[in-house]
């Protein structure tokens, strides 16, 4: 396809040649989705990080890139932002950077949108996820409607349902002092406390991070709440004026019209509130979800029109871990009371013990490594999804206050960023890739340590992540609660946990969830301990940044110096409350 050709334009089309490699990637506020198709079969796909070409800086669009399938023939890259003819022409010269023998078309998420619904067929798309957009085709001719960008337009996405939704919560508390129904579960998706706190995080959220409150706003309306239907009618409603809009100027009298986006596809009531809108203003008009993915529709542009898609994507079987076997004696739990429940549960919990005992060896093993990478400089990254990934993300949280590191020694990743800490995301953690990019984001190198995270040993955000550590030469630890994990990876060293079966089947949070919180209580607090953080039994490098901690931090000076409290105290803030210096200023006061 030449670089002036348009979503509308059927002239270009080209016979495929057998076993080429099609790369189709879509991306927007939400997602960037790719396919790898090879004679019609979807070899591979996945889901990455937002890219907006707009929002997304070039550097961090360039990693996201470079994760995807390299040895590739064909490339067609859509992205959210790219509405100009400059913008297209440095996106195409920005994907050849990563792609150099590829042949390669690029423009907007729209175009691979409208692949994705019409092929070559007239009609109208309308797409409602992070954003939002109009777009209708009849021969040659393209009109379009919204999509100007969640300042000016965007009007029936996410970001317009999130954002009217925090304006009437802020709204009513000032005239009234109340607050709508679903205030409470805004507050509480964010773990807010106040109307100020939100008022702070909205001033720094971004475009996707507010859209990412549209469901809190549809389990509103859901529950009966006028306000919130309100705002969901309002969003429907005008993308139905558009898409009229659009039919008019195009004279498409009984238009297909097929809707696309998240708000249309995991929200019914979302649909049939467009639907009730549009049918009075075009009867005839012929309504339905998209049936193919956008990034389908993007490879579909890459093969100049001629891709036929046979086959689904085979899905390889799972292999079944510990913690997904039933267990053998819990299949009676609803029969037990509340005191025998608890009796049941807290017996289970001795296995826990006895896989630690018997990891006993690797777990000094994984104290040495992380002290080692620490003396040689290196950094320390937990890698999880769901359970495990909050996990690591706590001990990451909690070595700093307690033994006085920088923030970005031990650092956490999880699947779904900060979003998987306060609500589920598991589909996050699907894609090797995405495990692979967080890798490359954090700068990772030969001197680092990533401990990978996963219950069931196979979870693939781990164990991208662990392959890509691997390839820039960091050790690599494997925590897991399947000893019989197979050997898809290689690392430095595997901690298995034999916590066996969960008492509800594959639910981790449990046996697995508390020997993997001691596991890592025991590695880091070891490290810690080697390297010098303790005196005794006693943490002398905690931040004192609080009135609970700098009372301890009196009595860690008084235990640890023989002094009483005044003289401590005048200790800690000559040493401006640094446990370890008023020590040391004390020894030196002696000599």
């Amino acid at each position: 396809m030449p670089k002036n050709a348009t979503i509308g334009d059927r002239r270009y089309k080209s016979r495929m040649l057998a076993n080429e490699r099609i790369l189709g990637v879509e991306g927007g506020g939400t997602k960037t989705a790719w396919a790898l198709v090879i004679d019609g079969k979807i070899l591979e796909s996945g889901r990455l990080p937002p890219s907006n070409f707009r929002l997304t800086p070039s550097d961090q669009l360039t990693k996201i890139l470079r994760v995807m399938p390299g040895e590739v023939d064909r490339v067609g890259i859509f992205l959210a932002g790219c509405g100009t003819e400059e913008d297209r022409t440095r996106l195409i010269g920005l994907a050849r950077k990563v792609w150099p023998k590829a042949q390669i078309i690029g423009g907007s998420d729209r175009d691979a949108g409208v692949a994705a619904c019409l092929r070559e067929r007239d009609g109208i798309v309308v797409n409602a996820g992070t954003g939002s957009s109009v777009t209708g085709r009849r021969g040659d001719h393209i009109e379009k409607a919204g999509g100007w960008g969640h300042i000016l337009g965007d009007s029936g996405g996410a970001y317009f349902v999130s954002i009217r939704a925090l304006r009437l919560i802020l709204r009513e508390y000032d005239l009234r002092r109340g607050e709508r129904r679903f205030a409470a579960h805004i507050l509480g998706a964010l773990a807010l406390n106040n109307f100020d706190e939100l008022v702070r995080w909205a001033q720094t959220a971004d475009k996707t991070e507010i859209a990412a409150l549209a469901p809190v706003v549809f389990r509103a309306a859901d529950d009966g709440d006028n306000a919130a239907q309100e705002i969901i009618n309002a969003g429907a409603t005008v993308l139905a004026h558009f898409a009229a809009a659009v039919a008019t100027r195009l004279e498409l009298k009984s238009p297909e019209v097929r809707l696309m986006g998240g708000l249309f596809e995991n929200r019914q009531s979302y649909m049939e509130a467009f639907r009730g809108v549009l049918e009075p203003k075009i009867p005839k008009a012929q309504i339905a979800l998209i049936d193919s993915a956008p990034e389908i529709g993007a490879a579909w542009l890459a093969a100049n029109g001629s891709l036929i898609l046979r086959t689904e994507k085979a899905q390889a079987e799972a292999e079944i871990g510990a913690t997904e076997e039933l267990h053998p004696t819990s299949g009676n739990l609803e029969k037990l009371s509340a005191r025998k429940f608890a009796e049941f549960f807290l017996g289970e919990e001795k296995s826990v013990e006895r896989a630690l005992r018997d990891s006993v060896d690797d777990l000094g093993r994984a104290i040495e490594l992380v002290a080692e990478t620490i003396q040689n400089g290196g950094r320390i990254f937990y890698v999880g999804a769901g359970t495990s990934g909050r996990l690591g993300v706590l001990d990451a949280a909690e070595i700093p206050p307690t033994f006085g590191t920088p923030s970005d020694l031990i650092q956490g990743i999880i699947a779904g960023g900060s979003s998987a800490l306060r609500r589920s995301i598991e589909a996050a953690e699907d894609d090797e890739r995405n495990g692979a990019l967080a890798i490359d984001e954090r700068d990772v190198s030969g001197r680092d340590l990533v401990i990978g995270i996963s219950a069931s040993g196979r979870t693939p955000f781990v164990l991208g992540a662990l392959k890509r550590a691997r390839t820039v030469g960091a050790k690599t630890i494997l925590l897991t609660c399947n000893p019989n994990r197979s050997a898809s990876i290689k690392v430095d060293l595997a901690v298995k946990l034999a916590t066996g079966p969960e008492i509800i089947a594959g639910s981790t949070r449990l046996k697995a969830g508390t020997a993997t919180k001691i596991a890592l209580n025991i590695i880091s607090t070891g490290a810690m301990v080697q390297l010098g953080h303790v005196r005794g039994n006693l943490m002398i490098d905690l931040q004192p940044t609080n009135k609970k901690l700098r009372d301890r931090a009196l009595r860690l000076v008084t235990q640890l110096t023989g002094c009483d409290r005044a003289t401590a105290r005048s200790l800690l803030e000559r040493a401006d409350w640094n446990v370890r210096t008023a020590l040391t200023e004390n020894e030196r006061g002696k000599h």
